[in-house]
Order: structure tokens, then sequence, then C-alpha cells
């Protein structure tokens, strides 16, 4: 670990233009943001030594939420405290989020219902869940009790779709796995040290769990359609693990059947995401301001990285106690593989059941999966192609 500097202002400056120029120039995904961090802040500017870094990512890919831009967090809380992690994620998610507004306003005045390429793009979004699922359950469903619970998970969120169902099956299951399973996580003896006091760490975990069970309280209590659109992004990025991708089908089950947006209006959002850089939990900005205009914007943004923020700082000061207690490691494996079982049942409903209506849109579902997963192209020249198909069958079909 680096010597830890005084905060100041022009210490809190740096820390968000440099977090910016990210922002503005990181294209391709969580993987690819690690790899620009890196070479940002280890390699050109130390200001963390590779073995912290590494143990912060691990720790990140350890948490829900969107994992780059809790890295890029965590790096900004080493380097000035709660103000230095405020403006990393600041710098890094603003300049997308800009762009997603305007695009949102923009799109606004068109209509977009029955265009072609909205359909393509649904078939795209079929494409990149289902790699993304496929990569998850690889991981966290390795063994029988593992598929099982993905299995409960993926049966109790079909037949009950609700967010009180969402919540009771991922605490259901982290009670399961603390008992039942054997801790996978190798221990090692190297330390972290963060400036995060464990009183802060405390409230931001009292937070984050009291604002998961409060907030869908509120939205049945009050008719209120900000403290809805809270709770659905709040919610969505809480119980996301594995990335920008995987929040995809939590989020249209969110917004679409409440007819906050349509099917279309989602897809031609989801487009644009791929299209820029930074974080596509990001696509929440696009959401909130079609719902309810920049404001709606900058609500659902705040509200879907509020958690991964409220758990970096939450688990910071007591990362070296949790990740050697077996209960919570083990209570982990649990939770993971609900979240493949609930990932699976948002992809069938809406996903599949909205995009793929006949053979042809089958055949060109399994032409893009594998683009995507075979021949390793970019996810942009996917949606492209994914456009300019779905305008292609619109014609022929």
């Amino acid at each position: 670990m680096t010597k830890k500097k005084p905060v100041t202002f022009q210490s809190l400056l740096e820390i968000l233009i440099v977090s910016t120029r990210l922002g503005l120039t990181s294209f391709g995904g969580p993987i690819a943001h690690l790899g620009y961090f890196h070479e940002e802040y280890v390699r050109r500017r130390k200001w963390i030594d590779e073995k912290s870094y590494a143990d912060l990512v691990a720790l990140c890919q350890f948490l829900p939420g969107p994992a780059s831009s809790q890295v890029g967090i965590g790096i900004g809380l080493m380097r000035g405290g709660l103000f230095g992690g405020l403006f990393a994620f600041l710098g890094f998610t603003l300049p997308s989020v800009l762009v997603l507004i305007l695009f949102a306003l923009i799109l606004q005045g068109y209509e977009v219902g029955d265009a072609g390429w909205i359909h393509g793009l649904k078939i795209v979004a079929v494409a990149v869940v289902a790699q993304a699922i496929l990569g998850m359950a690889q991981k966290l469903t390795r063994d029988l009790p593992q598929k099982t619970i993905a299995l409960f998970a993926l049966t109790a969120s079909l037949l009950s779709q609700s967010a009180y169902t969402q919540i009771g099956v991922i605490l259901a299951a982290g009670v399961i796995g603390s008992w039942l399973f054997k801790s996978r996580n190798k221990i090692e003896d190297n330390r972290m040290t963060f400036s995060i006091s464990k009183t802060v760490g405390y409230v931001s975990l009292a937070l984050f769990f009291g604002l998961l069970v409060l907030l869908p309280v509120l939205r049945e209590t009050t008719s209120l359609n900000a403290i809805a659109m809270f709770d659905s992004f709040y919610r969505s990025g809480s119980l996301v693990f594995g990335g920008g991708h995987v929040v995809l089908p939590l989020l249209e089950r969110e917004v679409v059947p409440t007819g906050w947006l349509s099917e279309e209006a989602f897809l031609a959002g989801y487009g644009a995401a791929q299209a820029v850089p930074g974080p596509l939990f990001t696509f929440a900005a696009y959401i909130g301001a079609v719902i309810s205009g920049w404001k709606g914007g900058l609500l659902a943004t705040a509200a879907i990285f509020l958690p991964a923020f409220l758990l970096i700082v939450g688990t910071l000061p007591f990362w070296e106690a949790l990740r050697r207690n077996s209960k919570i490691s083990n209570a982990l494996i649990g939770v993971n593989a609900a979240v493949v079982g609930i990932l699976i049942a948002a992809f069938y409903d809406p996903i599949w059941t909205s995009s793929i209506l006949a053979p042809i849109d089958f055949v060109f579902a399994a032409i893009l999966f594998s683009m995507l997963v075979y021949w390793k192209l970019a996810p942009w020249i996917i949606v492209c192609t994914g456009a300019i198909g779905g305008m292609i069958l619109s014609i022929l079909f």
C-alpha cells in the first residue's frame, strides 16, 4: 500500500479530472475498465500498488453491483476519503449519464414502436443476456446443491413476480448456503488497510439493508412516483452480480410491465448505452429520463449506484474479518446461485417472450450469440449488426 497523503482540494480535483478522463474514454465493459484503471491508477500514477489493487478487485467481485465502478470508488476512497470516492464516482459516471439523458430527451420526439431496428435490438438483448447468464452459471452453479438453489429461485421468481419475492429468495438462499456449503474461497494472508472508520462502515451497511427493506414498504403505502422509481432502481442495483449486462433483465422487469417504458423504447436506450463509454449501469439514466425527464434520469442514476457506493464504503473496514468468516463466505455461495435463477427467470419473461416470435428470430439470435461468444466481437458490433439485421428482417419477412 502506498503511503496515504493528506486530503486537499487539489487532490480531490485531481481525482475528479483523472476519473472524468477515464469516464470519457473507457469503452469495452467492466473487464476493459479494470484494465484502464490498472494502467492509470497503478502503473502511471502509482496511487495504489499491484497487490492492493488485486485485493480491491477481489472485494468488488465479491459484492453485488457494478464491479468496475466499485473499484474506481474504492481507489477514490483510499486517495481522498469519502469525498474522494464520491468524486471518483462522479467523474467516471457523469459523461455517459449526460449523453444518455440527452438521447432520451431527443428520442421522445420520435415514434419507434414498429421500427425493424428495435426488434433487432430485442434479439441482441437475448444474445447478450444469454452470454451473461451462461458465464455466471458456469462459475456460480457448479454442483448439484447450487443448481438446486438456482432452480428454486427461478421457479419462485416466475410464479410470483414481485419485489418481495426477489428479496425473500436472496435471504433464503443466504441462510441455506451458510450451513449447506463449505467455503470455496481461498484465504490469503495479505491485508488491506483503508481510512474508512468502522462507524462509517456500520452506518453504510445499515443504510444499504434498511433501504432494501423500507423502500418497497414506502412504495406500497404512498403514491409517489419518485419513491416507486427509486425503489425499482435501488433494488436492481442491489441484486446484481456479474456486471452491467446482467442488470438488463432486472431493469426490464421493473419498468416495462409497469408501463413506465415501452419495450421498444427500452431496447433503443440499451443500444445507445452500448455505444457510450463508462459503466453500463448508466443505462438507468436513459430509462429515468424517458419516465420523468432529466430529473428522473438523475434520480434513477443515484438510485441504481447508491447500493454499490454503500456496500464498498460499508465493507472496506471489515473486509479482513469478512473474508475469513466461513459463514459469510458460504452464504454468498448460496446467494450467487439464487441470482442465477432470478436472472434466468427474467431472461425468459420478458426478454425471450417479447423477442423470439418466429424461427427466423431464433436463427438471428443464434448468429448474434455466436458472434459475441465464439468470435469474440465487441458488444457495439453486435448491437449494430442487430439493428441492421432487424431492419432487413422487417422487409423480408
